[in-house]
């Protein structure tokens, strides 16, 4: 094993030794400790396009403008990018400059890239898993244009249980590969199929072992199939020692600001005892108020959450 993956090895098993013994020995406790003294937000808050992909589909917002919207509407100051809001821009190196200039000009943290779209990058097909691999090469030089950290992929596969891992593991071990060329991390979302299945995803996580592949662990993508779900607490555990990003799901809300389908303050809880203090992306997806609205009533959630936690 190589020297960087031997320490990505040990820092997974520092993660899951703190999920395990957080509760006994109060390393919890000492994590917030050690953030207070620093004066330090215990994670920082960011905001997924996605929340607000009804204007942006319905021509009310141009993605340009997300940046400055984000700051000046929903008071967040990191975003998350959404490819197919600017899908035919990734090879167009004066758009991508000009995202990057207006999101700098208001002061503005470009986190991630959000890819779909661009194949399976767990494809049976050795010919269609390496051109899905090669069509994401231009959203990571995008990613590393605009200064983010990330792309985040889906581990789409077909074929049994193993085979999929097997085979999600060689596309994003192939990237990641890639990806570490120009220091940008290929992290995968829990996202509909087997990748909503949290072990199964760690097992793909175990399988690439490449330190710039990692996850990005979703509150609410947990349904593997029809009516087949997966525990979320169970699979955000089983996802946050990979973790290099965090996505909070919203849908509904109750009289008092609390999401009624997760517990935030549990969540969170998990996602700060696997070690995590990065970005968590605001992302509402409900449809009782508006996006607006339910973008602001997610940040509350998190900020109540994260003083609670502090």
């Amino acid at each position: 094993m190589s020297e960087p993956a031997k320490q990505q090895f040990n820092r997974r098993s520092f993660s899951k030794t703190v999920l395990g013994a957080a509760a006994g020995i109060g390393a919890f406790g000492m994590m917030k400790s050690a953030f207070a003294q620093n004066d330090k937000p215990l994670f920082e808050i960011s905001l997924a396009q996605w929340s607000l992909h009804k204007a942006l589909f319905a021509k009310k917002m141009d993605n340009l403008d997300f940046a400055k919207f984000a700051k000046n509407e929903c008071g967040i100051h990191a975003v998350e990018y959404v490819n197919q809001f600017f899908k035919d821009k990734a090879n167009d190196a004066k758009y991508i400059a000009d995202m990057k200039s207006r999101a700098e000009g208001e002061g503005v943290k470009s986190v991630l890239i959000m890819c779909d779209g661009e194949g399976q990058l767990g494809d049976a097909n050795l010919q269609k898993r390496q051109q899905a691999v090669e069509n994401h090469y231009k959203w990571v030089e995008a990613a590393k244009e605009l200064g983010c950290h990330a792309i985040r992929v889906n581990a789409a596969s077909s074929g049994s249980y193993e085979d999929q891992i097997h085979r999600a593991a060689d596309g994003l071990r192939a990237l990641s590969e890639f990806g570490g060329k120009h220091d940008i991390s290929v992290i995968v979302e829990n996202h509909g199929g087997l990748s909503s299945n949290g072990a199964w995803l760690a097992a793909v996580m175990e399988k690439v072992d490449h330190p710039n592949c990692g996850t990005l662990p979703d509150f609410g993508n947990f349904r593997i199939s029809g009516d087949e779900m997966y525990n979320r607490y169970k699979g955000v555990i089983e996802l946050m020692p990979y973790a290099k990003a965090v996505s909070a799901k919203s849908h509904d809300f109750d009289e008092n600001g609390n999401e009624i389908h997760t517990d935030y303050l549990r969540m969170m809880k998990i996602v700060l005892d696997a070690g995590y203090h990065g970005y968590v992306g605001v992302e509402y997806e409900g449809g009782k108020v508006d996006e607006l609205e339910g973008i602001i009533l997610t940040r509350k959630l998190l900020e109540k959450v994260r003083e609670q936690l502090s």
